[in-house]
């Protein structure tokens, strides 16, 4: 019976670890998605940029037409229609232009104010003063990464008291934004671990993500749905696992704070189109 026990409860570890993987996965495919997205808007804003300052070329050169008919003939005291119709479907254009341009710029730059946003509640909240927490921005989504010596004991993954005043403090934010979602990232460093409880460093790592989510929906009120725990093991470093100042940069969690991929994507999508048109 023990060890029929045993073998169901290492299955549910290794179908749980498989999802997380797939969900990472496909959050680092989307995530990827929307950086090639971001990059063709580019491109296209450029291009309109472009197409933009020629068409306030061409819309001055008629004025400048325009006026130098009126001077050469006092007798002329209005445009000709057709230059009048020319002159006017020059602006048209170039109200329709400037239009479409500000909507991508709006969609370009709406996720950026809101991460700066973030970033800024998050220093104010968490404080920057700690040398074991630094709060930045990657690839347009919020990090914050929290060194194990505030939240585990070595070899540990349950939380430590210490760790819930830290881990409050993120929480507020996060309640704050229901429609971003949370990773939560465990990393560990090379060194190999086995124990009754404990398989390797790959355990490790998940064991303490999901205890942080554990702690952050159960203790501090956040939405599980917006949680995502993920273990990393020690594949990711920050430092060469050389020394043991190095392995201790490398013992880390960390809370990823991100807009829904979805969203921004079906926002961007949007602009494309109107852009085309």
């Amino acid at each position: 019976m023990r060890r029929l026990f045993i073998a169901l409860s290492v299955v549910a570890l290794t179908l749980t670890s498989c999802g997380t993987k797939k969900k990472i996965a496909e959050l680092e495919a989307k995530n990827k998605e929307i950086q090639d997205l971001l990059n063709t808007c580019t491109v296209k804003l450029n291009t309109c940029l472009t197409e933009k300052e020629a068409l306030h070329n061409q819309n001055e050169y008629l004025k400048k037409t325009n006026s130098d008919l009126i001077n050469s003939s006092k007798e002329m005291t209005v445009l000709t229609t057709k230059g009048a119709e020319n002159l006017e479907k020059s602006l048209e254009s170039l109200r329709e232009k400037d239009l479409k341009i500000s909507r991508l710029q709006d969609a370009l730059t709406k996720k950026d104010s809101v991460t700066l946003a973030l970033v800024t509640s998050l220093k104010r909240e968490v404080g920057i003063d700690d040398p074991d927490i630094n709060i930045n921005v990657e690839k347009g989504v919020v990090m914050i990464s929290i060194a194990d010596n505030l939240l585990f004991k070595s070899g540990s993954y349950e939380v430590s008291d210490k760790a819930k005043g830290v881990l409050g403090k993120v929480a507020k934010v996060i309640n704050s934004k229901p429609d971003f979602e949370c990773m939560v990232e465990g990393h560990t460093d090379n060194v190999p671990i086995k124990n009754a409880v404990l398989l390797d460093n790959w355990d490790l790592s998940v064991k303490r993500a999901t205890s942080i989510v554990r702690v952050l929906q159960k203790d501090l009120g956040v939405n599980p749905k917006q949680l995502i725990p993920a273990g990393r093991s020690f594949y990711i470093p920050l430092a060469d696992n050389d020394t043991p100042a190095n392995r201790a940069k490398n013992r880390r969690t960390r809370i990823i704070i991100m807009p829904k991929i979805d969203q921004f994507y079906d926002m961007l999508e949007k602009e494309m189109k109107n852009l085309s048109k």
